[in-house]
């Protein structure tokens, strides 16, 4: 299976000049899918270098490289500094990470990924889980529901569709998508496209804890990275831009207004390189629209932090 077929990487050019890469440095894609943006990484590596490459979903295997260079650790991002432990790993030169869905997992039916097809109700990018999509749609109450569509999809009828999901479960299976789809279709707003990308959005990052995978693996950078290593992060939605924007500028998610009676300030052990996000050209939007919502930003660990 080439790249190509899998996932066209997103933002590759921009990504790589944005870490300044060093031939023998060592560097972790977070997210390897399709290898894209790996190969470009070790494009620029001697043989020295070293490319350590995450990925909790097993079809990502079959893309590795027969490259000694390499190393593949087939594991969610958010047990990062652990697995690079393992691997006798205490601190690397560059991270990457291109967040979100890959072309090939929402074109492939049975993964369940995608309301265009299908299949079971899964969405499981770690395969080896238990928690499926269609779980959550039989067992959450009708309050999680709601706060779950309000939050991760910004479903705007989102406490109607909880309460039609609780009241259709007792009478109908919501195994399928096109079941799924059929229950709903009295509460459909607008764009049917749009409110089920929305839908299905907030289930995604529901089954796989997106978010708070998210929080782990950015905590974990600033102990990680070399001073002047830099981290590049790819998001393609708000929730997780809005992640990266503030633990990037200020090393904490939590925005706490400014008290100007305490003399307690958080120690932010990275500097943000963009000021605002890197976003992809029109030429690459035509080859490849998954780029259009694509937001990279970059930020360095701080020379002097110890």
């Amino acid at each position: 299976m080439t790249e190509q077929l899998y996932h066209i990487p997103v933002l590759l050019q921009e990504l790589k000049k944005s870490l300044n890469i060093h031939p023998n440095g060592v560097y972790v894609d977070c997210t390897f899918g399709g290898g894209g943006h790996a190969s470009s990484i070790l494009e620029e590596l001697n043989t020295q270098g070293k490319l350590i490459a995450f990925d909790q979903d097993e079809d990502a295997v079959k893309n590795i490289p027969n490259d000694p260079r390499i190393i593949f650790i087939p594991q969610n991002f958010r047990h990062l500094q652990r697995f690079l432990k393992l691997q006798g790993i205490l601190k690397v030169d560059g991270i990457i990470a291109d967040l979100g869905v890959s072309s090939y997992q929402f074109d492939k039916a049975e993964r369940g990924f995608s309301y265009r097809f299908n299949a079971e109700l899964d969405m499981r990018m770690d395969q080896r889980q238990t928690l499926t999509a269609f779980d959550i749609v039989s067992s959450y109450s009708e309050e999680q529901l709601h706060l779950m569509f309000e939050k991760y999809g910004e479903v705007t009828n989102a406490k109607t569709l909880a309460k039609t999901i609780v009241q259709v479960r007792h009478v109908s299976s919501l195994k399928t998508i096109e079941s799924f789809k059929n229950a709903l279709h009295s509460v459909v707003k607008g764009n049917p496209n749009k409110y089920f990308a929305q839908v299905f959005q907030s289930l995604r990052i529901e089954v796989n804890d997106e978010l708070g995978a998210l929080k782990e693996m950015l905590e974990q950078i600033p102990s990680i990275l070399e001073p002047g290593g830099r981290v590049a992060i790819i998001t393609f939605h708000s929730l997780e831009d809005r992640l990266v924007k503030n633990f990037f500028r200020h090393g904490t998610f939590d925005m706490k207004e400014e008290n100007p009676f305490t003399m307690t300030e958080n120690k932010n052990e990275l500097r943000v390189i963009t000021k605002k996000p890197i976003e992809s050209l029109e030429e690459e939007r035509k080859k490849n629209p998954r780029s259009r919502s694509a937001k990279l930003r970059v930020a360095e660990k701080i020379a002097d932090s110890l």
